[in-house]
Formats: C-alpha cells, sequence, structure tokens
C-alpha cells in the first residue's frame, strides 16, 4: 500500500506540472553534458552580458518574494535564479536555426510551409500549421527520450510524459511539454519542463527541471523547482520573441 501510495502522489504531481527537457540526439542540448557551474555576481547591480541571449529576449522577471532572476555572467545562455546571493538554479535557452534542422524543415514542409517562405506570425492559419509541426516535434522527442530513460532507468523508476500543452512563448505560438521520473519505491528522481517555439529562422528551446544529473538548466531542490515553475511559465509567456 506504501508504494502505491507513493506512486499515486507522483502521478498527481506529473498531472499538475507540466515538464520537459532537453533532446539527447545532436539537434539538443544533452542533459548529461558537463558545463561550468553558472556564477552569479553582483546580484544588486549586475553587469551587461551581450553574449548571453537572455539579455535581449528577458521580458517578465517575475519572481517569488526575496527571489532575483537575472541572465547570469558570461556568455552561456542561462538566467540564474537566486536568492540572498545563493544559487537556487538556472534556466537554459537552445536556439536551433532552421537551416541547420532539416528534420523540422519536413516537418514544416508537411504542414505546407516551404523553409525558405516568408510568414506572418499573427495569421492564424500560420500559427496552426507551425503547432501541428512543433508537436509533431515533441513527440519525436518523447519517444527518444523514453527509449533513453527505459535503458536509465531500468525496473527502478517510471518515466511519465505530460500531454503538450499550446501556450504563447512571447508573440509567437509554443508548445510546453516534459516528463517527471517517479521511483518505485517512493520520491522523486527528475522532473522536467519545457517550452518550445519557432520564430520562422530558429527553434527555441527553454528548459529547466529538477535533475540531480545535469549540471545546468536545473534546480538542485525540488522544493525550490516547485515554487518557480508557475513563474517559469510567466516568463516564458513574456519573452521579447520574435526578436526585432
Amino acid at each position: 500500500m506504501l508504494r502505491l501510495y507513493h506512486l499515486l502522489i507522483g502521478a498527481i504531481l506529473v498531472a499538475l506540472i507540466p515538464v520537459g527537457v532537453k533532446y539527447v540526439t545532436p539537434l539538443f542540448s544533452d542533459t548529461t553534458t558537463a558545463q561550468k557551474t553558472p556564477v552569479v555576481k553582483s546580484l544588486n547591480k549586475p553587469k551587461p552580458t551581450q553574449g548571453n541571449i537572455w539579455q535581449n529576449i528577458l521580458g517578465n522577471k517575475t519572481a517569488p518574494n526575496n527571489w532575483l532572476v537575472l541572465p547570469c555572467e558570461g556568455n552561456a545562455p542561462l538566467l540564474c535564479v537566486s536568492t540572498q546571493g545563493k544559487l537556487l538554479g538556472t534556466v537554459e535557452i537552445g536556439v536551433y536555426p532552421l537551416a541547420k534542422n532539416p528534420d523540422f524543415q519536413k516537418k514544416l514542409e508537411a504542414v505546407g510551409i516551404p523553409a525558405a517562405s516568408k510568414v506572418d506570425y499573427q495569421s492564424p492559419k500560420y500559427q496552426t500549421q507551425v503547432l501541428t509541426a512543433l508537436k509533431a516535434w515533441v513527440t519525436d522527442y518523447y519517444t527518444v527520450i523514453s527509449k533513453d530513460r527505459q535503458v536509465s532507468y531500468k525496473n527502478e523508476t517510471i518515466f511519465s510524459t505530460h500531454p503538450p500543452q499550446t501556450v504563447k512563448i512571447g508573440k509567437l505560438p509554443g508548445i510546453r511539454y516534459g516528463f517527471a521520473g517517479l521511483k518505485r519505491q517512493g520520491g522523486v528522481k527528475e522532473q522536467h519542463i519545457s517550452h518550445v517555439t519557432f520564430d520562422g529562422t530558429a527553434l527555441y528551446v527553454i528548459t529547466s527541471a529538477f535533475d540531480p544529473a545535469s549540471k545546468t538548466g536545473k534546480f538542485d531542490k525540488l522544493e525550490d523547482w516547485a515554487i518557480f515553475q508557475p513563474y517559469l511559465y510567466a516568463i516564458a509567456s513574456d519573452l521579447h520573441l520574435p526578436q526585432k
């Protein structure tokens, strides 16, 4: 009964929390790729960082009381979430040019958008077509990550995806998606949330998680991650996308 109780609690968490991670194919960042831990310095007076894309696209910096959300120092595409000078977690963004992404080119062509075509971002027809292509992209992602976790989880953890949700990412149509790993003995092994959108020239994949195995794009404590999730949704919805 105790194991069943844990699984039920885990299932409720998954139902309430849309989740997602980075891909494990070359098109996406690897969750296990070793990267330097981001540094939070001068939180009250952050240094401008031209190389960090968050400097250009971050709009709403909403956060819980006494938390700060700022582009991390350095060139890595990371958003730092901190409190009283302590780093709680990071949000990572990957930008994948369409010209180097033949797979997504095919998905766009399948819905009636030639790769080199100029589009009207606000056209309902275009947004519907893009969402269809993005959903196909997420379906492929789920297939790949499911196979990967079946190998790494063995029989100790249950893998569960969340139904993709249509959302606005800035002024662009996007998808929120992801997965969770629930320990059979009780507890959460990992939870991931991602957002993906397309601006006509590149895919934008925004990721964060509770995942002890990751170096960046994650929170160290599940409690902090759970608190930040609704703020992540608000941040994603208010990004300056498409970029001017």
